[in-house]
């Protein structure tokens, strides 16, 4: 082989060295950047799990406070609607009841209280009576009795008006039926006379 072929030989291996080192150092720029990309890849798919997962628990919150907000309205819708149904019982009973009460206040007003005969009877309607006005009151049935108050049509009825020089115009001058109010709902108004000025007096109350 002459100098020269020798010469050319050389070279051609040497490029060759040069090709080989280059596509090495290519290869693993090519492995290296497929790394991040994975690693980058993996993060936001990290992150999108993350945010769906944060979503989820968000979803799972609403809808918690949207549970107990609706165990609570109906919670509160039911001691309405209990409260209601017990004070609708009460007002029944207590309109069946009225009239036990007024026949006993009956009796003991048209009684001879100076008759000895009746007398331990008498009293013994009188603790009945105390003791059922007593009891009712416990569960809010309040008497209306307006002797001598102003008239008031939504506590009274007016059955008569009279002339009167003794009471003020619009006084209350005689109840002829007590009335009765549960928890402060009239269940009966008072049945009342009510005064007016007498004529040719000024009313000085208008």
């Amino acid at each position: 082989m002459s100098n020269e072929e020798k010469k050319v030989q050389d070279e051609q291996l040497q490029q060759e060295t040069v090709e080989a080192a280059e596509t090495e150092s290519a290869e693993e720029e090519v492995v290296e950047m497929t790394a991040e990309e994975l690693q980058a890849a993996r993060i936001a798919e990290l992150e999108a799990a993350l945010l769906t997962s944060e979503a989820k628990v968000r979803e799972q919150q609403d809808s918690v406070l949207r549970a107990r907000a609706d165990i609570e309205n109906m919670r509160r819708r039911t001691e309405q609607e209990i409260d209601k149904a017990r004070k609708f019982a009460l007002n029944k009973f207590a309109e069946e009841l009225l009239p036990v009460i007024d026949n006993m206040e009956r009796a003991i007003e048209m009684s001879d209280k100076s008759d000895e005969a009746i007398k331990p009877m008498l009293e013994g309607v009188e603790l009945t009576l105390k003791t059922m006005t007593d009891t009712v009151e416990k569960f809010g049935l309040k008497q209306i009795n307006p002797m001598g108050e102003a008239f008031n049509p939504e506590f009274h009825q007016a059955m008569s008006i009279q002339e009167s020089t003794e009471f003020a115009p619009n006084t209350v001058m005689m109840v002829m039926q007590k009335g009765y109010e549960l928890n402060g709902r009239v269940v009966r108004p008072a049945m009342v006379m009510v005064s007016k000025a007498a004529a040719g007096n000024v009313d000085t109350q208008a």
